[in-house]
């Protein structure tokens, strides 16, 4: 584990464990890198080294008030990478985390950094409903997360994580408590100020021109029963503007899906690595 600072002063926090070749794990909202967990171990278990980042005003890097958008979240990767020299790196991304895969590898996968890449429940390429993406989720839905996020933040993330987030809220759904324990306490580490307007990152950054412009194979997994991220406007749509893309869909697997079901998520990964 270490810490990097970027141009502006943002300390990012990082775990780095393992030799191999690199794979570079970016996390959702409101979470940290301990939200990737079972994949670092099961991942440095098969010979790759791993690495997950606290994006910035997450977990333990600095609570900034400033360069809360995804053109900085991608610059503060790209500061890492090269901080830790890594070439031919395999970034998985999940949920926001996509998101800032999708930008990082158009924008800096060039020279030979980046070999493939991940989205797995993923915002891209818009979560926003509009005009031209009729599936997306209504601003309103974004603006009541806006509220409950500045009336009561404990309470509000205690609620998506018993809830939407792992599906807990299907019939039938085995609760993990320790699962809703540990997104509760990520989020609560992090800062209110970056965290209330990654909302607006996660909302309203179209990264469809991302998308097009990714040369490297890239995997899409998403779940039809994602309550965070509705499929209709996200996975298939990716897939269609990937130019090289594997793309799997599921039924009945929740947003959180490399927590609740990661012998999939992780076969479904380890299969494209190998491919």
């Amino acid at each position: 584990m270490g810490t990097m600072t970027t141009k502006d002063g943002t300390v990012i926090f990082y775990k780095d464990w393992g030799r191999g070749q690199p794979m570079v794990f970016h996390h959702g909202w409101p979470l940290s890198a301990d939200d990737w967990d079972n994949q670092l171990l099961f991942f440095q278990a098969q010979g790759y080294r791993v690495i997950a980042h606290d994006r910035r005003g997450h977990g333990r890097s600095t609570q900034t008030d400033l360069g809360n958008d995804m053109d900085t979240y991608a610059a503060d990767v790209s500061a890492l990478v090269e901080h830790l020299d890594l070439t031919n790196a395999i970034h998985v991304g999940h949920s926001t985390g996509g998101g800032e895969v999708a930008r990082y590898v158009a924008r800096y996968g060039g020279g030979g950094r980046v070999a493939k890449a991940a989205l797995i429940s993923a915002i891209p390429p818009l979560m926003l409903q509009t005009p031209a993406n009729p599936t997306g989720t209504p601003i309103e839905v974004f603006d009541g997360y806006r509220v409950a996020l500045a009336a009561n933040r404990a309470q509000f993330y205690l609620d998506v994580a018993t809830g939407p987030f792992y599906g807990f809220n299907r019939p039938g759904a085995k609760i993990i408590q320790g699962a809703i324990d540990n997104w509760w306490r990520q989020g609560m580490i992090g800062g209110a100020k970056a965290q209330y307007e990654c909302i607006k990152v996660f909302s309203e950054t179209d990264l469809t021109d991302d998308l097009k412009q990714i040369a490297v194979p890239v995997l899409v997994l998403h779940s039809e029963d994602d309550q965070i991220v509705p499929y209709a406007a996200a996975g298939p749509r990716s897939a269609t503007l990937l130019k090289r893309c594997t793309f799997k869909a599921y039924q009945g697997l929740p947003h959180g899906m490399p927590t609740t079901h990661p012998d999939i998520i992780n076969a479904a990964l380890m299969e494209f690595l190998k491919a």
